[in-house]
């Protein structure tokens, strides 16, 4: 597979130099600079395009072109958003480019409650606590019906916070659920917000009444407008599963498993229309056997995330290191590169590490901590492509 890596534009502190070096070949990123819904005009995407060019490597995938959340949720202009959205991709494909990844959750992209969860080694990840979520839902958002998603062990671990967590604990919180794992990703609540919680409220509101099938209906609604584009620009659009794989804050999630991404391919039954292969995102489900999606899906899969959790007795889950956890990254390596080589993939959700944390990078994005990752990974690809070549050594 293609080695790529999530790359945040010029201003990133990571370089284009500093990635040749440990052996990237390919760039995920996307223009962050323009705002939801509005067309990416290609002299701004061939302007990028040439400066990574010019740095040796290659703009291999878009991550992401946001779905406007009222393309989500089915507002009044959403067929004018969608319009915008086949013009973005058009001027994408004129400059070379074919993949995209976006997602398709409403108001929350991602969702973690630790950003700098410490390890004993000294080093920290991400974390997703089920009773500080609750606990954000219960006394932070206030939640109308929030009592009714949780677990009586939950509601009464959320009570005890409610009586110990500070005040600067609870604006980490908020910082975690809603600021900084959101501003950089979509652009709907950023760190220049003054009202985090109230703006949050808003997004919520206008998802009022909504079903899990009414959003695959809007889901669905998307894909067959943007289809014919795909095809006449050969454009590959690959869905993003739902990060954790589970309903939220009384959001309804339809990406989460065999059933859901089944739906998904086969409700647009086009080869364009397909998967961002999120192991660590699906690892975080018990419910999801990873390595037998990837099975199932390698053809259907037009990018890859390498990444691996491990879910703990209460529910709770944690980033796990990428040799190890529930993603089984050694074996989803091997189907990939038997069955859809070509892919491009990414290492993801790397350790803070090595002096990472003073550095100002995005949450969950380190240098050090993913670098770490890449070589592991390009060892696994390695050895899994030798052990392919002495069992087929004809092919």
């Amino acid at each position: 597979m293609e080695k790529t890596w999530r790359w945040f534009g010029k201003k990133d502190a990571i370089t284009l130099t500093m990635l040749r070096q440990i052996g990237v070949e390919g760039i995920v990123t996307a223009l962050h600079d323009v705002p939801n819904g509005e067309i990416w005009q290609e002299h701004d995407i061939r302007e990028l395009r040439d400066y990574i060019e010019a740095a040796g490597l290659r703009w291999s995938v878009v991550e992401s072109l946001p779905v406007s959340e009222s393309i989500k949720y089915g507002g009044a202009d959403r067929d004018a958003l969608i319009q915008n959205y086949c013009r973005s991709l058009e001027n994408l494909s004129r400059c070379g480019i074919h993949t995209v990844c976006y997602n398709f959750m409403p108001v929350l992209d991602w969702a973690r409650t630790d950003l700098d969860y410490a390890w004993a080694d000294g080093s920290s990840s991400l974390y997703f606590s089920r009773a500080r979520f609750a606990f954000f839902d219960l006394y932070i958002l206030k939640r109308e019906g929030a009592e009714n998603d949780y677990s009586d062990a939950e509601l009464h671990a959320a009570a005890e916070l409610e009586q110990t967590m500070t005040d600067d604990e609870r604006r980490a919180l908020i910082d975690a659920i809603i600021v900084k794992t959101q501003g950089f990703v979509n652009g709907n609540i950023t760190e220049n917000d003054s009202q985090p919680v109230e703006l949050f409220r808003q997004l919520l509101d206008l998802y009022k009444g909504m079903t899990p099938a009414r959003l695959r209906e809007n889901l669905q609604y998307f894909l067959e407008a943007v289809m014919p584009t795909c095809r006449a620009f050969d454009m590959n659009l690959c869905i993003h599963p739902d990060d954790p794989p589970m309903p939220l804050l009384g959001l309804p999630r339809i990406v989460t498993c065999d059933d859901d991404i089944d739906w998904l391919l086969h409700c647009v039954d086009d080869p364009h229309n397909g998967l961002t292969f999120c192991c660590g995102s699906l690892s975080a489900g018990a419910h999801n056997d990873v390595p037998a999606l990837a099975r199932k899906y390698a053809t259907r899969t037009h990018f890859v995330h390498l990444r691996s959790t491990d879910i703990l007795p209460n529910g709770d889950f944690i980033e796990a290191d990428h040799l190890h956890g529930r993603a089984r990254l050694v074996e989803v390596c091997r189907i990939f590169e038997r069955l859809n080589p070509t892919l491009p993939m990414r290492v993801d959700h790397g350790r803070t590490m090595l002096g990472d944390d003073k550095c100002g990078y995005n949450a969950g994005y380190s240098f050090h901590g993913r670098m770490m990752g890449l070589a592991q990974m390009d060892g696994v690809m390695a050895a899994v492509k030798e052990m392919e070549h002495e069992q087929n050594p004809n092919q």
